[in-house]
Parts: C-alpha cells; sequence; structure tokens
C-alpha cells in the first residue's frame, strides 16, 4: 500500500468517524499531542478543543473526497490535500473545501499534526 493509500484510508475513517458521532473519539487518537485545526469559520483549535467540539457536533450524512494528492513536507511527514464536500440529513447546502492533513510517521503509523480547512465559494 502506498502513502496517499494509508493517508487516503485514515482520511476516510476520520469521515466516517464524524458521519457516526465518534469524532471526538477518533481524532483525539489520531492526533499529535501538540496538533492544530484550523477550521473554515476562523478558529483554530488545539487536540483537546478538537475532541470536547466534535462530542457535541452533529453527525454529517454524507461525504466525498476528490483531487486528492499527497506532498512530502519532511522526511517523516506527508501532507494530504483534497477537496472536501459534506453534508447533512435535512438538506441545506452542502460545505465544500479544499482541505490540507499534514501526517507525521510516528513508531506506531501516521498521527495528524495539522488540518486546515478553506472554504470554496458557491458558484453565483
Amino acid at each position: 500500500m502506498g502513502v496517499i493509500d494509508e493517508l487516503l484510508e485514515l482520511e476516510h475513517a476520520g469521515w466516517r468517524s464524524l458521519c457516526e458521532g465518534t469524532g471526538g473519539a477518533f481524532y483525539g487518537s489520531v492526533m499529535t499531542d501538540d496538533a492544530v485545526m484550523v477550521l473554515a469559520h476562523g478558529v483554530a483549535m488545539d487536540r483537546d478543543a478538537v475532541v470536547a467540539s466534535l462530542d457535541e457536533a452533529p453527525p454529517w450524512s454524507g461525504y466525498a473526497i476528490t483531487e486528492e494528492r499527497v506532498i512530502a513536507v519532511g522526511e517523516a511527514a506527508r501532507a494530504l490535500v483534497y477537496r472536501g464536500r459534506a453534508w447533512r440529513e435535512g438538506g441545506g447546502a452542502a460545505f465544500v473545501a479544499l482541505m490540507s492533513s499534514v501526517y507525521t510517521r510516528a513508531g506506531d503509523g501516521w498521527r495528524l499534526a495539522l488540518y486546515q480547512q478553506t472554504p470554496v465559494p458557491s458558484p453565483v
């Protein structure tokens, strides 16, 4: 299995946890101790804040990952960059953003060190 496959597997596991309402537990286990998430609504959160917020967040109904690519950012670090689309039950506009997840290789596999969302404006 190549690096892109390993990282996509982790990213899909994260999105599935967000759909199942178990995101807090998943991200609490995969994020590094000093990890940060920079979210589309202008907030940067450390690992503890992410876990707490995901425990309270409504689940997503579904998601899609497209245009994925991996960029080496160091000997033991890779950035997975992709377009993400997620939606919730009951309609409403889907959340669409360019997303970057920076993973570092640790003894037990890949760990998430930095995640960032950049919203994609809706077409007019």
